[in-house]
């Protein structure tokens, strides 16, 4: 799914106005003997319990193979390789976080460093630096670390048995010592310290870039995260519960991939696609959307493996699958979000008849401490003791953020109302939380957190909709020279918020003809904040973003 062809690497590298300071008041700060410093830097540094590994300049157009635990490969995240938009010195570290744990992270260092610094996350149950995000990063001009912890394993949990620390590391501590890390290679590489310090992240890491935002104030001025892991323990006992809902492939209970695909989407899509009055394939508000699948059940006996009906039995998990999660009266997790359960995701982990790998190893490996678990044997009990365990406070879920907010720090968060993995009311619920526990109000709310509803976005990238806000470096699917306009670059507008004071109400999304940047734009659509939804004025084309408004909604 990962490619970068030359029109990719073409739009990236239009960045050049961007950081001679079109978009943003920020100089770009060349160095003067970038090259003879970047090969001699590595013996220049002092730092507790770091060594330097290497310090290599890497030019502009390197095809750059990165070697890493294959466990760690991901096309999107943490691709083979890339090509790189822009010269960079690359500085490996590791750095011992205890006796028994420790890091390995990167930082590149650009040449046209804009005199911002960017801490990059980790993703699922990490161990893996996000190369992605670096090499977005450093191409836009920021000081960019990427960590990974816990030696070898990629993505899975196998390295929390019986080790709190790397435990550690993966919740919070791992983020924030790659942090003064960097920012300490940073100043004694450019001589002088950086002048603003963001992060960049989804899902897990998103999850981190909320902790630093309770725990480290200090650490960012600016965070901009898209579907935030945060109450940890609820979303993984809720893909345990979701397994307890389909049961295995051969259950009467379970739902065939071709028949979520070709039976109940379509359905789904029938009766909600058109309730913002756009049929276009995308469930602009999911909230509205109040699925019912018992027109679909066969007349007769039939196994629901056919192409017009379903079980009873199958009927009864679609039903429970769109219900919110309880335990007895504890609510536990929001329903699963109607208009994605025909995506990757969630026919790939979450109703193939089998647990997540992410909840499994999480109960193996850190709740229970034992390999063999048969984690399809999980019920409430185990779910709350998870829940209770919520070991160095995972669960990420502090409304009390009031030290961030008065050192003037900004949290600009997104969330795509068509993801499978977290539901989008994830994020409200924070929010939401933030706003009780300080006693805010919204509109003192939006003075330094704001939440961006994207329509037709999956989990963190892809879609049916105008999914692309520059959240990231995604294969042939990045715009042209205006992409780093903070009118349609979340992260660019995170930059404006924080060094100009200027909050955006809105994010111009784009989706582009089989997401190829180079067969044109399908559809456009500017993004709404929360608590306002997107409204289609009735008379214009649907395609075009000023056939739409933000509105109030009164019914949250």
């Amino acid at each position: 799914m990962f490619s970068q062809p030359v029109a990719l690497v073409a739009a990236i590298l239009s960045f050049s106005s961007l950081v001679a300071g079109r978009h943003t008041t920020a100089p770009v700060k060349f160095h003067r003997n970038f090259d003879s410093t970047c090969s001699s830097i590595a013996s220049k540094f002092s730092i507790p319990n770091a060594t330097v590994l290497s310090s290599e300049l890497v030019s502009k157009g390197t095809n750059l193979t990165f070697s890493q635990d294959p466990l760690c490969v991901n096309p999107q995240l943490s691709p083979p390789s890339l090509v790189i938009p822009a010269d960079v010195c690359r500085i490996t570290l590791t750095v011992q976080t205890s006796d028994r744990s420790g890091i390995n992270m990167e930082t590149w260092l650009p040449r046209n460093w804009t005199g911002r610094f960017m801490s990059t996350g980790n993703g699922g149950n990490g161990g893996c630096i996000q190369y992605a995000d670096v090499t977005y990063g450093s191409a836009l001009g920021f000081a960019t670390v990427g960590t990974k912890y816990g030696g070898q394993g990629g993505m899975t949990g196998e390295r929390f048995l019986n080790n709190s620390d790397v435990l550690k590391d993966f919740v919070f501590r791992g983020i924030h010592t790659g942090v003064v890390v960097g920012k300490d290679v940073t100043k004694t590489f450019y001589g002088s310290a950086h002048t603003k310090s963001y992060y960049i992240g989804c899902s897990t890491d998103g999850r981190q870039g909320l902790k630093s935002v309770q725990d480290f104030p200090e650490d960012f001025d600016g965070v901009m995260v898209g579907a935030a892991m945060n109450q940890w323990g609820n979303l993984i006992d809720s893909y345990s519960h979701i397994y307890n809902i389909t049961g295995s492939p051969d259950a009467a209970s379970f739902v065939p991939a071709k028949v979520w695909q070709n039976v109940i989407s379509p359905d789904i899509m029938k009766k909600c696609d058109t309730i913002d009055k756009v049929k276009d394939g995308v469930i602009e508000d999911p909230n509205l959307c109040n699925y019912d699948p018992s027109g679909l059940v066969c007349s007769s006996s039939g196994s629901g493996n056919n192409s017009s009906c379903i079980t009873a039995e199958q009927a009864e998990t679609v039903k429970r699958i769109f219900s919110p999660f309880f335990i007895g009266n504890k609510f536990i997790q929001s329903r699963f979000t109607p208009g994605a359960e025909s995506t990757l995701p969630a026919l790939s982990f979450l109703l193939a008849g089998d647990i997540f790998g992410l909840s499994a190893d999480w109960f193996k490996y850190a709740v229970y401490s034992d390999p063999n678990l048969d984690v399809k044997t999980l019920g409430p009990a185990d779910w709350l003791k998870n829940i209770e365990l919520d070991p160095f406070n995972i669960s990420t879920f502090s409304g009390d953020i009031s030290a961030f907010r008065n050192r003037g720090g900004k949290l600009l968060t997104y969330h795509g109302q068509g993801d499978a993995i977290i539901s989008p009311n994830n994020s409200v619920i924070y929010f939401n939380h933030v706003s009780d526990t300080l006693g805010l109000s919204r509109s003192q709310m939006d003075d330094f957190y704001r939440v961006l509803r994207v329509g037709g976005l999956n989990h963190c990238s892809q879609g049916a909709g105008a999914w692309n806000v520059g959240q990231g470096l995604f294969g042939d699917t990045t715009p042209g020279s205006d992409y780093l306009d903070p009118e349609k670059n979340i992260l660019m507008a995170t930059v404006r918020w924080v060094e100009e004071g200027t909050a955006p109400d809105t994010i111009l999304g784009t989706k582009f003809v089989n997401d190829t940047n180079s067969l044109g734009v399908e559809l456009s659509r500017r993004h709404c904040m929360y608590p306002f939804r997107n409204t289609y004025d009735g008379v214009g084309d649907s395609t075009k973003p000023e056939s739409w408004s933000c509105q109030p909604v009164s019914d949250w």
